[in-house]
Parts: C-alpha cells; structure tokens; sequence
C-alpha cells in the first residue's frame, strides 16, 4: 500500500487543494498485514469527510489504510472545506470541483485508477454522506455507487433546524445555500435530484445508508429513504442503535466496502 500526500492546483476554485490516496501494492513481508495488489485498473473510492475535518481525517478516525489494503482498492480522500459539496451563492464551486474536475485530476495524476463508473464509489460521513449521494445522484455517469453514513440526506430538513437551533450557522447555511426557497427543490436538494434521474430514465446508482437511531440527522434519513424508496432506487438501507461519533463510523465502513464490493471477507 502506498499512502501519498498531494497538493496540487484547482482552476475551477482558483486555488491549491489537498488529497491524501492510498494505492494497492501487493506485499507478503509486512508485520501485522497483507497488502492485495490491483487486478487491472484500480476500483477508486472517494471518501468525503463531514463539516469539522478535512482530507486526514478517515486516516486519523479509522483503519481506512488497512481495510483498502486487504481489497486492493484505490482510496482519494480530497478537502473540500466546509461547503457542503456545492457551488455556492459566494461563488467557489465546489460541486463542480468534486463531480467533474476532481475525478479527472485523480486519472491524469493516478492513470491506473479505473473511468468505469461501475468501479467508482463515492462514500462518507455526515457532510459527506451528502456529498457522496449527491455524487451518485448528481453525477451517476461517474460515480457508479454511493454511501451514506449518518449523511444529512434531508438537507432542507437539516438547513431549517440549524436556522431554529444553531444562529451561528445561519450565515454558513444562507451562504451556500441561499434561503430555504432557494435551497427546496433545487439540485442541491438530494430528494429533488432523485426525482429528475428517476424521471430522465437513466441508469440509477447502487445506494448505501446507515444511521443511528439516536442521531440527530435520522428522521431525515428516514424520510430520504422512504422518498428514493417510491422511485425504484437500489438500496441497502441499515440503521441501528448509535449517534454521531466515529466508533460507528469505523465500523460501517467496512460494511460499505463490503457491500460495494460483493464480499463477505473480514476487513478487522
């Protein structure tokens, strides 16, 4: 496994940006793992991290290194600075960034990582279990398949209780976002987007969610659920008793690897 650290320039934010990526290397001598080399070019995970952290964090959190490792998979984990994964009413387009030109960063930088949407996953964690449905929605010639974990799925549910319960979140959310009716409806929407691709007829992604039952963001999760439910989404739906803190997170994502990958193999 090799693990790297790059900086490198975005045009469309008009500044420098950082991923970590851990690659597959076939090895026999490391104490205490074994690494799996690529079969071809390589699966590629994007793992999204949520509103307090940035590109280290999965490393910091979790075995991340290790789970890739043992599947021989890819893994770029980018900063995307605490925009939701859109392009915001200030102007900086992260949603373009992460749907379109961070994917072909990644494959001009790492030319083994495999352009087949079917080997390209977006996942992640509360902002980031948004960004990865929003990629699957709104990007799904690319990203083949998405998961969620405690992910702010209703994002218009989740706007409006930060404007009743969190005011200093009020200029973040508003400055993303714009207004409640700006954001209800709009391709920022994930039940909106799910609408539109249910209605273009184009092949749907494969979609993962887990949520706790204690967590805050639940009832949107469930109502995200029922609402792709009704429109024929593939989906492995899981919930279980839990709230917002990584030992779950930890551990559900090697379920999503997992489930991704049609393995049963015991990633601890």
């Amino acid at each position: 496994m090799a693990l790297l650290h790059t900086e490198f320039f975005s045009d469309v934010l008009g500044m420098c940006m950082g991923m970590d990526v851990i690659l597959p290397q076939q090895t026999n001598g490391q104490i205490g793992m074994e690494g799996k080399g690529a079969q071809g070019r390589y699966k590629t995970m994007y793992l999204l991290h949520g509103m307090s952290d940035d590109q280290t964090i999965w490393q910091r959190r979790t075995s991340i290194e290790r789970y890739a490792s043992q599947l021989g998979i890819a893994v770029g984990m980018p900063t995307t600075h605490l925009a939701f994964y859109t392009d915001t009413t200030y102007g900086m387009k992260y949603w373009t960034f992460v749907s379109e030109e961070l994917p072909k960063i990644c494959r001009e930088f790492f030319p083994q990582m495999s352009d087949r949407k079917e080997d390209t996953l977006a996942a992640g964690l509360s902002m980031g279990g948004y960004g990865a449905w929003k990629l699957g929605l709104g990007a799904s010639e690319t990203f083949g398949a998405a998961a969620s974990l405690s992910g702010a799925l209703d994002i218009v549910e989740d706007y409006e209780r930060n404007m009743r319960e969190n005011p200093k979140n009020i200029p973040l959310f508003s400055g993303i976002f714009g207004s409640a009716a700006d954001l209800k409806g709009s391709k920022n929407d994930l039940l909106a987007l799910a609408d539109e691709l249910a209605a273009s007829g184009k092949e749907k992604p494969r979609l993962y969610a887990w949520c706790g039952t204690e967590d805050f963001l639940y009832k949107g999760n469930l109502k995200a659920w029922d609402h792709l439910k009704k429109l024929g989404f593939e989906m492995t739906l899981e919930d279980s008793s839990g709230d917002h803190q990584w030992k779950y997170w930890d551990e559900k994502i090697q379920d999503v690897l997992r489930w991704w990958l049609h393995t049963d193999m015991d990633l601890r």
